[in-house]
């Protein structure tokens, strides 16, 4: 049997998120299960790739929500918000590889891999460390409130647009993995890895729900970073160190247009 094209496999991975999300259990690692390349994917790891945050598909694809958590489900643990009715705003991410070869991951079962992954308990499976950082930030008073995300997995979504130079080339990325189910994650060079808004967590709570400050109405900028440094303590890994000394969990050709922000009013 041929392989699935890629039209067809977005189709595919819609129409499961809209079945999944009426029963209230879709979770990133869902949308991966749908195999859209051959057995046997051809790489390219020739150069390095460069990760951007997409302003097209921020700035258009947020929106103002009220949701219902059911207790003890993993979205209320993992977000720590409290059962019941919350008022939310949500938005889509995309990540797109811009640079010129494959951000290459792998299996999450792979134990070469252990350092980049911890177990979810809830999920059952595996969240990627230190992927992105979401962040709602009040200009004026410099407050900064998180989002519910915790758990990414990176698999090719869509292609760039041509503006960021996408080539023409399949899919390559297809399948997050889960505990003794094999995973192949990455990011094809020309192609980006999109969270949609229908997903759990990605959002901000906006009534103090999570314990964190309500955030009155207002004018805020919306801030995504990915592949953020951070600082390793401990036994905490620091796979690449840029110019800065800072820590990243993925190599890139440049840390320096990692972070995407847009103005919302609230």
């Amino acid at each position: 049997m041929s392989a699935i094209t890629p039209w067809y496999a977005a189709a595919m991975k819609l129409a499961l998120g809209l079945a999944l999300l009426l029963t209230g259990c879709i979770d990133r690692i869902d949308e991966g299960t749908i195999s859209a390349a051959s057995s046997s994917p051809p790489l390219d790891l020739d150069g390095t790739p460069d990760l951007l945050v997409r302003e097209d598909i921020l700035s258009k694809k947020w929106t103002l929500d009220t949701i219902d958590l059911a207790e003890g489900s993993c979205e209320q643990i993992e977000g720590n918000i409290t059962p019941g009715t919350h008022q939310v705003v949500r938005f889509a991410v995309g990540t797109a590889n811009i640079g010129d070869a494959d951000l290459f991951i792998g299996d999450p079962n792979d134990p070469a891999n252990a350092d980049l992954f911890e177990f979810a308990e809830c999920h059952h499976h595996f969240h990627f460390r230190n992927y992105a950082l979401y962040e709602l930030v009040d200009p004026a008073s410099g407050t900064t409130w998180r989002a519910a995300k915790r758990g990414f997995c990176m698999i090719d979504i869509e292609k760039n647009p041509k503006e960021l130079g996408a080539p023409d080339r399949p899919r390559v990325f297809d399948a997050c993995g889960a505990v003794g189910v094999p995973g192949f994650q990455g990011i094809s060079h020309g192609w980006t890895d999109t969270y949609g808004t229908y997903l759990p967590g990605q959002y901000f709570v906006l009534d103090g729900g999570d314990g964190q400050p309500l955030v009155p109405p207002g004018t805020y900028q919306l801030r995504i970073t990915a592949n953020p440094p951070f600082k390793a303590t401990g036994n905490e890994p620091c796979p690449h160190v840029d110019a800065n000394k800072q820590c990243h969990m993925l190599p890139e050709s440049n840390y320096d247009n990692n972070v995407t922000q847009v103005t919302v009013t609230l």
